[in-house]
């Protein structure tokens, strides 16, 4: 499974990061976005010099052992801006 983050709908409230912060990180923007790390898959995911884009063009593999606090990222959302792909 994947998931993304529609920076457009994102409050920056940063619950998602609370929730699953090996997913979820903020940026200086004060918006969200997934991230695919090390830790999660043996090395780092980078998209044409931006590890973490923004919108579908940022879509991650959700690590097995956090599916669950993904999910519930996507649920506790305020935006709604959180998307899982199967």
């Amino acid at each position: 499974m994947k998931v993304w983050i529609d920076q457009d709908l994102c409050t920056g409230d940063g619950l998602c990061e609370e929730i699953a912060d090996s997913v979820f990180f903020g940026k200086d923007d004060g918006l969200f976005y997934v991230k695919e790390t090390a830790d999660n898959f043996g090395e780092e995911k980078l998209f044409d010099g931006d590890a973490h884009p923004a919108g579908p063009e940022g879509l991650a593999r959700i690590p097995e052992k956090t599916l669950e606090a993904v999910i519930e990222a996507a649920e506790e959302c305020p935006g709604e801006c959180i998307f899982i792909e199967m």
